[in-house]
């Protein structure tokens, strides 16, 4: 689990610099680095989206796992829940904006999903070390911009990782080229989902659609792919 405290901790560490930063920045910076994010975002979704349906040998698992994860997540409520969570901590601007994003960008990425794997069977954590520097990064930019509201989501990618790392022993039979194909694409579009909302061009409620991510897991284990 090494790897997992060193990369929520550089979550944590970011979100306070990110926090203390906040008041000596100019509302206009803020804006800009938020754009750039955003613009970010949206390459990046892109690309994984593009990457991803020319991999897939089976589209349709992924129509059903945004379909199916869209009803879970609703049903859930999950960024209902988060947002009455973070009201009880902080009070700043659209913190749960802010939350939305950096779950989206920490725990979808295939850094955070086969890095716990690695550091569970292989005692490997190149790749969660790798991944602690680049949430760092993004938690400084997103905390100077929503605050230490941004050290929520460390909680949450603890938990994330913390279970794939228990859970490391069943799910790397499951870890085909084809569910890590169905997982970019899906990454991808929350990315994009997340540059849109970003960039204030929708409103997407993107953590009601996480419980997608699962689904290729379960249509492997059912032989579907």
């Amino acid at each position: 689990m090494l790897g997992t405290i060193v990369n929520t901790s550089t979550i944590v560490v970011g979100s306070i610099v990110g926090s203390l930063l906040n008041r000596g920045i100019e509302e206009r910076y803020k804006e800009r680095t938020m754009q750039g994010m955003g613009l970010v975002a949206l390459a990046i979704g892109i690309s994984n989206i593009s990457k991803g349906m020319e991999l897939i040998n089976n589209p349709i698992i992924f129509i059903l796992a945004i379909a199916i994860g869209a009803v879970v997540g609703e049903w859930m409520d999950l960024e209902g829940k988060i947002e009455r969570f973070n009201k009880g901590f902080v009070e700043e601007k659209s913190p749960l904006q802010g939350i939305v994003i950096g779950v989206v960008l920490f725990c979808v990425g295939a850094l955070s999903i086969v890095g716990p794997i690695e550091s569970a069977l292989r005692g490997d954590n190149s790749m969660l070390y790798a991944n602690a520097v680049l949430d760092g990064i993004t938690s400084v930019i997103l905390s100077v911009n929503y605050g230490i509201s941004i050290a929520v989501v460390a909680l949450i990618l603890f938990i994330w990782q913390g279970g794939i790392y228990l859970g490391a022993g069943a799910i790397e039979h499951t870890l085909t080229p084809e569910v890590l194909n169905q997982l970019t694409l899906l990454g991808g579009l929350f990315i994009l989902a997340t540059g849109i909302n970003i960039l204030g061009l929708g409103r997407v409620k993107t953590l009601n659609i996480l419980p997608a991510l699962l689904v290729p897991f379960l249509a492997r284990a059912l032989n579907l792919i």
